[in-house]
């Protein structure tokens, strides 16, 4: 039996499964599509997680399993649909919700939702709009959920300060000798130091609240209903962990209202959208109002220059490093990400008044 077929086979899917195909989206997770044969055909997401990056994949699991059951919950009080609202995870065989191989991968596995959409790049204001609204309604249903009881699957993922001295670590190390290529994006960092601390210090003075964060609000981690154009479903729950609002305002952001990819390599095309930031604060405020403090609102676009500023310095340490982390195609496709986000970073400090006029309409 194929080896993916056969990892299949130890989960309790409805039907048998028949065949697959594999997702190419994402940069850590292996997934395929499985389809199952019974009284009707049913496909369902099957993934192994990526061990390397997830050296605890049962609290990953664990993590999963308590905050969709969690917005079930919720989704069901409020009379909307449990099966297309959030995943549904599917126990494996002998009643755990992963399955071990005898090669020591973990796996595990969720219905599809159907008859839904993603984008990486919100095509205009509207659909960014949604995902705001996404995204907040999922901060919501989670506002009472308690986030000390969730395993914290990447130590420090953004923690901003300990990730500028991860990059330092590999600017002395030089492990792949490139320290001598990035020069220009190594300097670009060392001079931004002073902005790391920023969320982190709202948050230990009280300003900021820590709960629930999804850590990782691109829009394509978002199902949109393909009848209504409204945002659906949020996926990729790996790194749901206790974190700060800011932290995935600033991600969505960085991803969302940029006007181009992260892997754009002609920075004269990439620049942050004002109009795309207003969206998107406009959706996220129209779930939120009532659980997010002034402060918080107030320091979104600092959020966003911050969090655009944590990933360049990620892809930059891990150009340095080798590539060990984020997938790549090519050599040099981590420092290209690097400076993708360093012009975001640079364009958001020069549009920081425009941005704060358009928070200060919300307050």
């Amino acid at each position: 039996m194929d080896s993916v077929l056969e990892v299949a086979s130890h989960f309790r899917y409805e039907g048998t499964p028949v065949s697959y195909e594999a997702c190419h989206v994402g940069h850590i997770n292996s997934t395929y599509f499985v389809t199952c044969e019974g009284k009707e055909k049913i496909r369902y997401m099957l993934q192994r997680i990526n061990t390397n990056v997830f050296p605890k994949p049962i609290w990953v699991v664990e993590n999963m399993v308590a905050v969709c059951e969690f917005l079930k919950k919720k989704i069901a009080e409020e009379g909307g649909d449990v099966d297309r609202e959030t995943l549904s995870m599917i126990p494996c065989t002998d009643g755990k919700m992963y399955y071990l191989s005898p090669e020591g991968e973990y796996w595990r596995s969720y219905r599809t939702v159907e008859d839904v959409v993603t984008y990486n790049l919100a095509e205009d204001a509207g659909m960014f709009r949604s995902a705001g609204s996404a995204f907040g309604r999922f901060f919501n249903r989670l506002a009472d959920f308690p986030a000390d009881q969730l395993n914290i699957t990447i130590p420090n993922f953004h923690n901003t300060v300990s990730r500028f001295a991860d990059l330092k670590k590999a600017i002395e190390e030089d492990k792949s000798g490139r320290v001598k290529d990035a020069q220009a994006e190594i300097e670009f960092a060392l001079a931004h130091e002073n902005i790391c601390s920023f969320i982190m210090d709202g948050v230990e003075d009280g300003r900021f609240k820590w709960g629930v964060t999804h850590n990782d609000t691109k829009l394509n981690n978002i199902l949109i209903d393909q009848k209504t154009g409204k945002g659906l479903c949020i996926i990729d729950l790996d790194t749901v962990m206790p974190g700060s609002l800011l932290f995935d305002f600033g991600d969505a952001i960085r991803f969302g209202a940029s006007s181009a990819l992260e892997d754009e390599t002609d920075l004269d095309k990439v620049y942050v959208k004002p109009e795309m930031f207003e969206a998107y604060v406009d959706g996220f405020l129209s779930e939120l109002r009532g659980t997010i403090s002034e402060d918080e609102i107030r320091a979104f676009p600092m959020a966003a220059r911050v969090i655009t500023f944590e990933i360049g310095i990620r892809f930059l340490a891990d150009y340095l490093n080798g590539d060990v982390y984020f997938r790549t195609t090519h050599p040099t496709h981590n420092i290209e990400r690097a400076r993708n986000q360093f012009k975001l970073v640079a364009d958001g400090e020069a549009k920081y008044d425009q941005l704060m006029q358009i928070v200060e309409k919300y307050i």
